[in-house]
């Protein structure tokens, strides 16, 4: 039994098929024509307006009333007031607190007060730069853990001894 050989052949080019002439599109279908169509009705001009001489003078326009605001509850007697919340970090209830003046320490009480917030706690955390502290003094900004939602802008009152 003798074996086939087999033979290579050379690939042969693809042929690049032929371009198809455009398509011929059909006609529309005439449209019928329209029926005939009403006459137009015309509509009455609108009233003119009265001269300026016979028309009333405008009533003038009455301020509007503020809603009342909501009274801030005040300090109480012998609190000083050294700073203010600048931001509070709800994830961790930890309020960044701007010392304006004055000194807070670990053990001080302190007064939270603002439009919607009011309370006092004891400061038993205290931070700045993520170090902890025991005292801090005024022109800095320390992060406070605190019991309550503070707001920001809610001022800072420590309560005397």
């Amino acid at each position: 039994m003798a074996t086939k050989k087999k033979v290579k052949t050379k690939a042969k080019p693809k042929k690049t098929p032929a371009a198809k002439p455009a398509a011929r599109r059909k006609a529309a279908p005439a449209r019928k024509k329209a029926a005939a169509k009403k006459p137009a009705v015309r509509r009455a001009a609108p009233p003119r307006k009265k001269p300026a001489a016979a028309r009333p003078a405008p009533k003038p326009a009455r301020a509007p009333t503020p809603p009342a605001a909501a009274p801030v509850p005040a300090p109480l007697p012998g609190e000083v007031r050294v700073g203010y919340v600048t931001h509070y970090y709800n994830h961790l209830s930890v309020a960044a607190v701007k010392i304006e003046s004055g000194a807070l320490r670990v053990g001080d009480i302190v007064h939270f007060v603002g439009h919607t917030s009011d309370f006092r706690q004891r400061i038993d955390s205290m931070q700045i730069e993520h170090q902890s502290v025991s005292e801090a003094s005024a022109g800095q900004e320390i992060g406070l853990k605190v019991a309550e939602h503070a707001r920001e802008n809610d001022a800072v009152y420590k309560a005397s001894p």
